[in-house]
């Protein structure tokens, strides 16, 4: 049994719904303040991955659009029922009821949709009429469901707002915002890993939770978490990852475990979210179910639509210099032997084959900590696809290699490449200028 299964618990039937516009006059006011806590916040913040990869293509035009913006709600607001976990079990709902305030949850790495603010509220926290040391201000702002990936359920209890429940959803780690607003309040961006989020810390806030357990989760560091501490008891926290590109590619995540998103969602629904539903892996021995309903499989279909319709960002303009880029793409196809794996319009051989251990230069692990391949159902590593690449340091499976000059200087020394300092330099360039064009733009 999975530390975090949920037990047999309450149904819940889908996510919550869209919180009512709520009157600035119940917000707590004080001055504004956005400075960093030091308070660890506790959100229900699992993080895997609603999806790390994908396949297939959309087949009529008109459905899949509806399949597309069902799927959008899913990866949003759907919790499949892990309130069972989160709240039962976990008891996440008391913890941000008594110490999480919005400067609190920002400075851990969570996200407000500013879109789902009032203009009352966005006037509030303009003038500083609004608090934002107070938890019951996080709660106004679960109730106008506004915090990217958690859903709350809020109740009048003795006249006070109470938030009772608390759940989360794929889009806490797979979102972020564009700071359109402020730092961390803006308009969803959805895909992007949340590599601001602190999961390990917010977790070990539980009051559930063993002193030696609460260790494990707090060494992990911001964006990153073990989709399998829970399961196997090996603490190698994995890079949180983003969940755009994935149209054409099978192989879905860094192990290639299942061929479709699909895959990857029921496994992060039910083992790490604690979702209503089963999931089987004979190839490692996983076997979860949680409640006795399944809210997780017919929502299979729209999720994976949604994710595949998720297209990698471009560079941002001036983000690379268009003459190193063409003479770094030339060591990526060349000296560099960069495109011998990272090859075709995705940019990755994953649907073609798996790579044994010895072939990457991301291990050894960290602290010298098992392979994390050992532990997955291919005991292999994929390819990963590039496209998108400038947004989400740091880079390998494990986070090892904090930029992309890191990334280029690891290949370089482990296999013995013997690329200049300028060849170096120039693939970093191409790195950064990679998008749909990267084959076209150079010759």
């Amino acid at each position: 049994m999975a530390y975090f299964c949920a037990p047999e618990a309450a149904r819940v039937t889908g996510p919550a719904p869209r919180g009512r516009t709520q009157s600035i006059h119940h917000l707590p006011r004080t001055p504004l303040k956005l400075a960093t806590s030091g308070a660890m916040i506790v959100t229900a913040l699992l993080v895997l991955a609603c999806g790390n990869g994908g396949s297939g293509q959309p087949a009529d035009s008109a459905t899949n659009a509806a399949l597309v913006a069902q799927g959008e709600q899913i990866f949003r607001f759907d919790t499949f029922g892990d309130e069972s976990q989160w709240s039962d079990t976990l008891r996440m709902h008391e913890v941000i009821a008594a110490a999480v305030d919005p400067t609190t949850a920002l400075s851990v790495g969570l996200k407000v949709d500013a879109e789902a603010l009032p203009a009352a509220v966005v006037q509030g926290i303009k003038n500083g009429a609004i608090d934002l040391k107070s938890p019951d201000t996080t709660i106004a702002l679960l109730k106008l469901n506004a915090v990217v990936g958690l859903q709350g359920k809020v109740e009048t209890i003795g006249g006070k707002d109470t938030l009772t429940r608390v759940g989360v959803t794929c889009a806490l780690c797979h979102s972020t915002v564009d700071d359109s607003f402020a730092p961390g309040i803006g308009k969803r961006l959805d895909g992007w890993a949340n590599r601001d989020l602190n999961p390990g810390a917010i977790i070990a806030l539980s009051p559930a939770l063993s002193a030696s357990k609460k260790a494990v989760y707090n060494s992990w560091g911001k964006g990153k978490y073990d989709p399998r501490f829970n399961l196997d008891g090996i603490n190698g926290p994995q890079v949180i990852p983003p969940a755009f590109g994935l149209t054409g590619i099978h192989r879905i995540t860094s192990t290639g475990d299942g061929e479709d998103i699909a895959y990857w969602n029921r496994y992060v629904g039910v083992t790490q979210m604690g979702g209503h539903g089963s999931f089987s892996e004979p190839r490692t021995g996983v076997n979860v179910t949680n409640g006795t309903d399944d809210l997780i499989t017919s929502k299979l279909p729209a999720l994976q639509a949604y994710q595949l319709s998720l297209n990698a960002p471009l560079p941002p303009a001036g983000n690379f210099d268009p003459v190193a880029a063409a003479r770094g793409q030339r060591v990526f196809n060349g000296a560099g032997t960069c495109s011998t794996c990272h090859s075709g319009l995705e940019m990755t051989d994953a649907n073609s084959r798996l790579h044994p251990v010895s072939d990457v230069v991301s291990e050894p692990e960290p602290s010298g900590v098992p392979s994390y391949a050992s532990r997955s159902a291919t005991k292999q590593y994929r390819t990963a696809p590039l496209h998108g690449l400038w947004q989400h340091a740091p880079y390998f499976h494990n986070g090892s290699a904090p930029t992309l000059d890191a990334v280029v200087q690891t290949y370089n020394t482990r296999r013995s490449m013997g690329l200049s300092d300028g060849d170096m330099a120039d693939l970093v360039v191409s790195h950064r200028r990679i998008d749909g064009e990267f084959h076209r733009c150079c010759s």
